[in-house]
């Protein structure tokens, strides 16, 4: 008995010196990765050589909070990638368990909207695993550093699910204009507000 005590000391005392985590969080370096695009080809980050940092958005087909911030998306696209953050779309759950999240549904969403950055597929969702989003759409800002891609910001997208126009805060682009201007990002998290995201053998 003392034995097994001592054993479950030392597991609890690992615990706390090496705590479980659940997705990367702020300040944590970004591993890379490789993800099916809608247009067939293979993406990754390191493709973007000129990038400071990116948009990453998980984001699927049908959530209605997905499709109440399509244009919003979009337009983060347009005013960021020029300056070195693009976004890059991941949708994170399993066609197995929503069929209408499928890599077809997803060229047929992408085509529909007119997406002019990627929206990738990632079929193993090991990626997904990797940051953990809870809900779609969830935003992870990441920005270039010597010691390479850093999570800047963790959150919403803004602080109005439903209506853009009447969002009183912009978060991403609020952590996005601080990182080009070269300051430290303000609100570095905020909960994501949508549905939930569909993983397999969960």
């Amino acid at each position: 008995m003392k034995n097994l005590m001592v054993l479950v000391t030392v597991a609890l005392m690992g615990l706390a010196a090496n705590p479980i985590k659940n997705g990367y969080e702020v300040g944590d370096v970004v591993t890379d990765f490789k993800l099916k695009n809608v247009d067939g080809k293979t993406v990754s980050l390191g493709d973007f050589k000129e990038a400071k940092g990116f948009i990453v958005i998980f984001d699927c087909n049908t959530c209605p909070m997905s499709r109440a911030y399509n244009s919003r998306i979009i337009a983060l696209n347009k005013m960021y990638a020029t300056q070195g953050f693009p976004v890059v779309l991941i949708n994170p759950n399993a066609a197995e368990i929503a069929a209408e999240e499928s890599f077809d549904e997803m060229k047929a969403h992408a085509k529909a909207h007119g997406y002019d950055f990627p929206y990738l597929y990632d079929e193993s969702q090991e990626t997904v695993r990797k940051f953990n989003p809870t809900n779609t759409p969830h935003t992870f800002v990441l920005n270039k550093t010597a010691d390479g891609l850093k999570v800047a910001y963790i959150g919403a997208i803004d602080n109005n699910s439903r209506n853009g126009s009447k969002a009183t805060k912009h978060f991403v682009d609020e952590a996005v204009n601080e990182l080009l201007a070269g300051k430290q990002v303000t609100v570095t998290k905020t909960r994501a507000i949508g549905c939930s995201v569909k993983l397999k053998n969960s």
